[in-house]
């Protein structure tokens, strides 16, 4: 029978070691997995993350091996590329930082002897690894669980990318269910057996079948009056056992546990869920938290489900990598509806083995999350043309396109476009749903363009599906201001940036599915937005998962029908007026709002509530909204003097943003030659060191400002810092976009460089 041994515990671990290990060096840290070098430097902030090679070691004595078995080292994930060691010997290597692969080291241990694991994990830059350049930290480290599995020279497969072993899907025929499971056997021998079986969730068994072991050993059952997983609603799980059977022995067994689910979008209705309508409403997740990095565990995820259950969501996009299988396992019980993806974000690198790359982990993505019932949606890239249009990019996006359904003819491919790609580019034709991120009214733009737009490209594409695959803004709660407006950074006006999302969400049931960016906060060490370094800060929750903002609740009050109440600006706590004015969200009716017992107001409304002129007294005022059979307070304190820590005061750093007129008197049909005059700045030039000088930045932010239509900040480009200005579009093929680049050129070849 199969044998799992986690090894997390007691690993060497090293920044500085150079050449492969031969022993466990007494001087290096002991840590314990999961674990990552980035926990700290990955969220405070500069940029300056420690991106390179590090080792882990680990001692595990003389090994005996039982006759007729095959020990594999698995990882369930290392970042970004890694390579293993065994007594000295290479083992594998792996280039994806998001998935499992495994190892036969059965041959390189010694009964006798001490044996030895060196694994060298690498996050440093690679023009044939994706990520390339993208708006989080690229953790780096053995992260997720290492195990020993040992089993029989006959086994299930685990060598075949990663993947369980075992494939089921199925199909809805009236009150019943056709099972299709294959297994694969590795080194099956005449007369081995597969036996197959269903049960359900009290243990039941359900359907029983047996075929002869082959390498894929295929079997079609009936499932009689399958009972459906019906996402959040009645997510029902089977569980389907293979057992490899020789004689009267059972030589390896495995279990995945699958829902009996089928569905449809409709580009004017939207998702549905066996034949059952289901407005697909719910949030992005990243997967790291404060002071942990990515380095988490199933405690870590549960939480993480158990706050997006709360909020009343029911369907995440796992941006932007394939997340861990305790976290879908975790998603396929509580029936959320997944979209996971590859980390082909931002910029295609040209090396033709960063293509190879992305199919590699569109492979591993699917043959390894087959089996989840959650994941309904393979994404195949994400803002892919922040880096420019360039030669190749739809072919590319088409080929990932191809090869999901090769792999997979079960389930829909989808997109996530940048904001700037016009409604009528081909790509929004390539994937069978699309969706774009927008931040209408945060990075420029007023709100209601975003429903503007929703509704132009719905008129333009009747037959095409589309929703919104990240919309958010910065919420800090420190800042808070009484006349909130964009740019402020405060709570209140995340706040009233979702409020107004939700609204024009909800009147739009044609959307397939909307993803508020983010779930949480989360680490960036690129950015510096808001006086807080190395965060992107636009979560419902703090990247410790222990606050939860006002936006929080506005959705909970979308979302959910357990009643309750909750007043909003708790943390805005001292006031200067007589009066003020308090929101108040929730999924009731009616709110009543007192003062010491007495009645100020009852309102009746929809979501969100506010009262006007609420009376402060002098010293601590303490108000009590009522909603249903809920109750809520906040306590406010009259203060002579407003408290300077609640408005973010802007460095004149975070000041320096573009223009989005710059063209308007500039003739760019004039040819301008691509020149790169030395000791002049030039595309050629990386981004970081274009705006350490203040004249070549303004020309940089100017021209991508006004070739997007949005006004972009100088901490908004620090993310692309390592990667040439030319990437951002000069190579495109576009004739308008190269003459675009080619002004901006022009313009940075009159900055002379500092000697």
């Amino acid at each position: 029978m199969r044998e799992i041994i986690n090894i997390n515990e007691g690993w060497s671990f090293s920044k500085e070691q150079k050449e492969l290990p031969i022993a466990c060096e007494e001087s290096w840290e002991v840590v314990d997995l999961p674990h990552t070098w980035n926990q700290y430097d990955g969220q405070d902030g500069g940029s300056d993350y420690y991106r390179g090679a590090c080792w882990y070691v680990k001692e595990l004595g003389p090994y005996t091996v039982k006759p007729h078995s095959r020990i594999y080292l698995e990882f369930q994930a290392a970042a970004n590329v890694c390579a293993a060691y065994v007594n000295g010997k290479k083992v594998c290597s792996h280039e994806g930082g998001f998935s499992i692969f495994r190892a036969d080291i059965t041959e390189q241990l010694d009964e006798n002897g001490e044996n030895l694991i060196a694994v060298c994990v690498d996050n440093a830059p690679k023009s044939n690894v994706y990520p390339q350049m993208a708006d989080f930290t690229f953790y780096g480290g053995l992260y997720r669980d290492v195990n020993l599995v040992i089993v029989n020279e006959s086994h299930f497969d685990l060598d075949y990318y990663g993947a369980p072993g075992i494939k089921v899907s199925s199909k809805i025929q009236g009150e019943n269910a056709l099972v299709d499971i294959h297994s694969y056997v590795t080194n099956p021998l005449e007369g081995d057996r597969v036996e197959f079986e269903i049960y359900d969730e009290d243990g039941e068994t359900k359907v029983f079948a047996v075929r002869p072991a082959t390498q894929e050993t295929q079997v079609a059952v009936e499932l009689l009056d399958a009972h459906l997983w019906q996402g959040v609603e009645d997510p029902y799980l089977y569980t389907v056992s293979a057992r490899l059977v020789r004689h009267n022995e059972v030589l390896d067994e495995i279990e995945t546990r699958i829902g009996i689910r089928e569905y449809t979008v409709d580009p004017q209705k939207g998702f549905f869920l066996n034949g059952k309508s289901m407005p697909l409403r719910g949030v992005s997740r990243h997967q790291d938290r404060y002071d942990l990095g990515n380095a988490l565990t199933f405690e870590e995820h549960y939480e993480d489900i158990l706050l997006i259950k709360e909020v009343g969501a029911n369907t995440i996009r796992l941006a932007h990598y394939q997340h861990s299988q305790d976290f879908y396992d975790l998603c396929d019980e509580a029936g959320f509806i997944i979209w996971a993806e590859i980390p082909f974000i931002s910029a295609m690198n040209a090396d033709p083995d960063a293509h190879e790359n992305c199919r590699s982990q569109m492979r591993e993505l699917i043959f390894q999350n087959f089996n989840h019932p959650s994941i309904c949606f393979w994404g195949i890239s994400n803002e892919i043309t922040i880096g420019g249009e360039v030669p190749g990019l739809v072919e590319n996006l088409k080929d990932l396109h191809a090869l999901v359904h090769e792999l997979d003819d079960t389930r829909m491919t989808t997109m996530a476009q940048v904001s700037h790609l016009p409604m009528e580019n081909e790509q929004n034709d390539i994937t069978d749903v699309v969706s774009y991120n927008h931040y209408f009214g945060w990075y420029g733009g007023k709100l209601e363009d975003n429903e503007a737009w929703l509704d132009a490209f719905h008129e333009m594409h009747p037959e095409r599906p589309i929703g919104i695959s990240e919309y958010g803004c910065e919420g800090i709660t420190t800042y808070h201001n009484d006349n909130p407006k964009g740019g402020d950074y405060s709570e209140e006006f995340q706040a009233v940036y979702h409020e107004h999302m939700a609204k024009i969400i909800e009147e739009r049931p044609w959307l397939w599915a909307t993803h508020v960016w983010n779930m949480f906060d989360f680490g960036c060490d690129a950015r510096n937005e808001g006086g807080v370094k190395g965060r992107n800060n636009k979560g419902l929750m703090t990247i410790d998962r222990l606050i939860r903002k006002d936006a929080f609740y506005l959705y909970k009050a979308y979302w959910t029908e357990e009643e309750f109440v909750h007043i909003c600006s708790k943390r805005y706590a001292q006031r200067t007026t007589d009066t003020v004015t308090i929101k108040v969200y929730t999924n009731c009716p009616e709110v009543t709002l007192s003062i010491g017992g007495r009645v100020i107001e009852k309102q009746a409304g929809n979501k969100v509530f506010t009262f006007e002129n609420v009376p402060l007294q002098e010293g601590f005022t303490t108000i009590v909204a009522k909603a249903g059979n809920c109750t809520d307070t906040i306590t406010l304190e009259k203060v002579a003097e407003a408290n300077p820590s609640y408005i973010f005061e802007e460095s004149e750093d975070d000041k320096v943003a573009g223009v989005t007129n710059w063209f308007d008197n500039v003739d760019l049909s004039v040819a301008r030659p691509m020149e790169f005059k030395e000791g002049y700045f030039s595309l050629k030039d990386l981004v970081k060191d274009i705006l350490k000088n203040t004249e070549a930045c303004q020309v940089l932010l100017n021209g991508l400002s006004s070739t997007m239509g949005i006004n972009i900040k100088k901490s908004m480009l620090e993310v692309m810092g390592d990667r040439p200005a030319m990437d951002m579009g000069a190579n495109s093929g576009d004739e308008k976009k190269m003459a675009v680049m080619a002004y901006i050129n022009t313009e940075l070849q009159k900055i002379k460089k500092e000697d």
